[in-house]
């Protein structure tokens, strides 16, 4: 399709480049956005109804005569008619209504709109009409100016696909209409005109820079609350896909049953399996809502909770053979309801690391209103994947909105409420602490200097170490120095032997010394006497 677009693109450009007098440059012939928005809404609605009128064509020619439509004509209009339900637009048929539409399917003009929405902010060149980057340290008020500017840019450029998709949506719907089938046209603008915005701005806002760079965008308390709200959504949506795939596995039997009892065949196969594939998403989507609590129907009386599955007669689709059997649910099976607190739980810490409140009391509201917006996402989600097939017991399927709503609002604002007032009081006692460390590194440095300085002119030891072990307690030996032991020492033990052995021997007796004349007590007047001192008596008893 960007191909074609390009084409689209290069063709009056390099025709006005032959015409004498012009330039070929692309300011001059650069075309207004509602123009190229034109464009691309244009070949998005071709290119996918090329797609869904060859699949009809194949299943046209696999099934039995008459049920996808008489001729030609019947073919294009049934592949108007999935065109439509691709953008979950309703029908109405004798004694009812259609509004069971696959969710799957829409992934096929979002991705064809995303790629038409590059294509024409490339071609309108709105780059160029986004605001200048500004310098960094820039005032606040400036900043929001800019996003402002960007937000109108991205808003312009939505509407400018959006409006031409929906008027010619609009036209499909009046040519897809029957004897059988009436598309909602009201549903049908409204639908095409939603998902053509939704494409369009992201794709304009893809070209500001990356996903990160997008969320910028919006202001801080949004962006925090649209954050928690996706991560949130997401973990239910995950719980879902594992909970229905654990159900077709362990219900695989009933599945293959029901497929040998359509035996579609070849072909056939390849489309039923295409089929369950595209309701895939509704699955998901109705798992979630069992894991919330509600549950489902299929069918008027009918409900599959973790309190308890009450079945009638669903529908001959194979997916549909993964469902419990009526009666109670085992009491494990409750546990599923944790799973939206700990979403909430995960969204909350979201909430308050995107945007910490200063005060205590608002980061646990903040977070509950995440929650809250989260129940509307899934009370949204479960009205698209539901709805009736005719009229009668099949007039409700799927589950209940309200009910969703008010469920995930609930369990997962709690959690989320709980979990951000504790993340947001740990970002701030951080933050506290922060200021004082840094103040108190300066002090500490200076500190060391003074000791190291003080060290060298001998004022205080530069290595102080601890004093060596001796037998004395701890008080004595903080109190008193330790001697330091000497090579010559002898301790208590070999004093007493050597003493008992000196008694032991025989004494000889002593020659007669004469006085020594170099040692005098100044303090005796009688001659002197010697006194000798032994500096370490203290240590012996």
């Amino acid at each position: 399709m960007t191909a074609i677009l390009d084409q689209l693109r290069a063709a009056p450009r390099s025709m006005l480049g032959k015409l004498p007098g012009s330039s070929g440059d692309d300011d001059e012939t650069r075309r207004p956005l509602p123009v190229s928005g034109m464009l691309a809404a244009a070949a998005t609605l071709g290119v996918g109804l090329a797609a869904l009128t060859t699949l009809t064509l194949v299943g046209w020619i696999a099934a039995p005569r008459g049920t996808l439509g008489t001729g030609l004509p019947g073919v294009f209009r049934t592949a108007a008619q999935l065109w439509l339900a691709a953008h979950h637009a309703g029908f109405a048929i004798q004694g009812g209504r259609v509004g069971l539409l696959p969710l799957g399917l829409i992934v096929l003009p979002a991705v064809l709109l995303y790629r038409a929405g590059r294509w024409m902010a490339r071609d309108a060149d709105l780059r160029l009409r986004l605001p200048a980057r500004l310098p960094k340290n820039s005032p606040k008020e400036q900043a929001g100016a800019r996003r402002r500017a960007q937000l109108a840019v991205v808003v312009q450029a939505g509407v400018s696909l959006a409006a031409p998709y929906a008027l010619l949506a609009g036209l499909i719907a009046l040519a897809a209409s029957n004897e059988i089938t009436q598309p909602f046209i009201g549903e049908a603008l409204l639908s095409h005109f939603v998902l053509a915005f939704l494409a369009g701005s992201l794709a304009t806002a893809r070209m500001i820079g990356p996903w990160r760079v997008m969320l910028r965008l919006l202001p801080e308390r949004v962006r925090a609350l649209t954050v928690g709200t996706a991560v949130a959504t997401a973990v239910l949506l995950v719980a879902g896909l594992a909970l229905v795939l654990v159900a077709v596995v362990v219900n695989f039997g009933q599945v293959k049953e029901l497929s040998d009892v359509l035996s579609p065949g070849l072909v056939g196969g390849v489309l039923l399996l295409l089929l369950q594939l595209l309701y895939l998403l509704n699955a998901v989507v109705w798992a979630s809502s069992y894991i919330a609590g509600p549950g489902f129907a299929i069918g008027a009386d009918t409900l599959v909770a973790p309190t308890g599955v009450q079945l009638g007669t669903v529908p001959s689709l194979p997916l549909l053979g993964a469902l419990p059997e009526s009666g109670p649910v085992p009491g494990w099976m409750m546990a599923v309801v944790a799973v939206p607190f700990a979403a909430g739980a995960v969204a909350g810490v979201m909430v308050a690391r995107i945007s910490p409140s200063p005060s205590y009391e608002a980061a646990p509201l903040w977070g509950f209103l995440s929650g809250v917006v989260t129940g509307l996402v899934a009370g949204l989600l479960a009205a698209l994947s539901g709805g009736p097939i005719g009229g009668g017991r099949l007039a409700t399927i799927g589950p209940s909105p309200w009910e969703v709503a008010l469920s995930v609002a609930v369990e997962v604002g709690v959690a989320a409420g709980i979990s951000a007032g504790v993340a947001n009081l740990l970002l701030l006692n951080k933050r506290a602490r922060t200021p004082l460390d840094k103040a108190a590194a300066p002090v500490r440095k200076a500190g060391a200097a003074i000791a190291k300085a003080a060290s060298k002119v001998g004022l205080a030891e530069s290595d102080p170490r601890p004093l060596p072990g001796h037998w004395m307690d701890a008080t004595e030996a903080d109190t008193q120095e330790i001697p330091v032991i000497r090579d010559d020492w002898q301790d208590e033990h070999a004093s007493a032997e050597a003493e008992t052995l000196a008694q032991a021997r025989p004494r000889l007796p002593e020659p007669d010394r004469p006085p020594r004349k170099d040692i005098v007590d100044e303090s005796d007047d009688r001659g002197g006497h010697v006194i000798y001192l032994d500096p370490y008596a203290w240590d012996r008893d």
